[in-house]
């Protein structure tokens, strides 16, 4: 299993402007920031194409609606710095992106106090260019519209800059300010950010590096991070990706599955759930009956999970496993109702992982059940038709451990 590194940060990485709902492209819009103001301050072509991936991963801590809204509405906020640490513990944990972790960690910390903190000049630097983007693009929210980028701002730029002109030396390095009023000038550095423009620029940036090829090894560990960003949208669902993962490369393993095919697995069910990032924690963490509109926004993750991973994972059928875990073999499960021929025996497994994992943890609107109650409740949706015979077989013949998988650290 070979995946270009630059490619999935790209793409993985545009699953966090879900959760902002009704924000498109923040992350990739911050790294286009950073990089044309690294550019301009002359650095070298690699550390500029770090500012790049750094801009798009700075939010890889932020999973919940609420954090997000909060970070958007106020060029400073008292609890910005919790998103920093979380996504620094997950970028450590990540070796092929740990390079990352620091940027991440101090990217909401004010020049004046970068500067206390014994960081070396560079990453001090870094984080504060990274932070400077950021609030731009804040800034710049106002002038992106549904159809595209307000041409008001090729006029009305200079106030934008002035207010972070007001912060140099506070906020922000006076460097990176004095780089921002330079390239600021320039009609193009606002256009980059039009809608349908982004993704191109960005794809213009990555021609300046050759593909960097990952193995296994690297893709599991950045699937565990982004599993982990997904899972922390509710304190309900703490790990769920995680433990449906160890399931399902457990049970695989029971089959017989080893080599890459076992790794594909593991992979499509901890990123099984990356569409729900769209989905608002208010949704995830309601006590009570959902509504027939809560449901719909429910039922379209499997479908974003699917789009996102096409494009980290082409040619391979990662994507299809993770998409179909909530189809079922009668046909009425979704996004596309497919019935049990259409459904391969991988999705049918992470499925019916994902379902004992579920019911095993504790979630809102009831408590955690005890094994025999899931196996009972598996049991149900087998003589309905829904789920594969075969595989919840193959659960009750290995209770004990996947009960043990299931509930680990609860």
């Amino acid at each position: 299993m070979k995946i270009s590194l630059q490619r999935t940060i790209v793409s993985l990485t545009g699953a966090l402007d879900f959760v902002g709902i009704d924000e498109v492209h923040h992350g990739k819009r911050v790294a286009l920031l950073a990089y044309a103001i690294a550019v301009e301050l002359g650095w070298t072509s690699s550390r500029c194409l770090d500012m790049l991936y750094a801009g798009m991963l700075h939010d890889c801590g932020v999973a919940r609606t609420e954090e997000h809204r909060h970070l958007t509405e106020t060029l400073e906020w008292d609890g910005a710095q919790a998103h920093c640490i979380r996504g620094e513990a997950y970028l450590e944990a990540c070796p092929p992106l740990a390079r990352f972790a620091v940027i991440v960690r101090w990217h909401h910390t004010r020049w004046e106090d970068l500067l206390t903190q014994g960081l070396a000049q560079d990453a001090s630097l870094e984080s504060n260019l990274i932070f400077l983007a950021d609030r731009l693009d804040i800034l710049l929210a106002e002038y992106i519209t549904a159809d595209g980028l307000r041409n008001e701002i090729l006029l009305e730029y200079p106030k934008l800059v002035d207010r972070l002109t007001a912060m140099s030396g506070s906020l922000f390095c006076p460097d990176l300010i004095a780089a921002l009023q330079r390239v600021a000038v320039r009609e193009g550095f606002w256009l980059q950010c039009d809608p349908p423009y982004v993704a191109d620029v960005v794809e213009d940036c990555l021609q300046c590096e050759a593909p960097i090829e990952i193995d296994s090894k690297d893709t599991l560990a950045i699937a565990r991070l982004f599993a982990r960003t997904v899972d922390s949208k509710s304190v309900y669902t703490l790990e769920h990706s995680t433990r449906v993962a160890q399931l399902t490369r457990y049970l695989a393993q029971m089959r017989g599955v080893s080599g890459v095919e076992l790794d594909m697995l593991e992979v499509a069910a901890l990123l099984h759930d990356i569409g729900k990032l769209r989905v608002p924690e208010e949704i995830i963490d309601k006590p009570g009956a959902i509504t027939a509109q809560e449901r719909a926004i429910i039922q379209r993750h499997s479908y974003d999970t699917g789009r996102i991973l096409k494009r980290v994972f082409p040619g391979q059928p990662i994507a299809e496993w993770a998409s179909m875990h909530h189809e079922d073999l009668i046909g009425t499960g979704y996004p596309s109702h497919l019935k049990a021929r259409e459904i391969p025996w991988q999705a049918r497994l992470i499925s019916v992982a994902d379902i004992f994992q579920a019911m095993s943890q504790n979630r809102p609107y009831r408590g955690r059940l005890g094994s025999d109650e899931v196996m009972g409740h598996l049991d149900t949706l087998r003589t309905l038709g829904r789920v594969d015979a075969g595989m919840v077989e193959l659960v009750r013949t290995h209770l004990d451990t996947c009960y043990q998988l299931a509930v680990n650290g609860d």
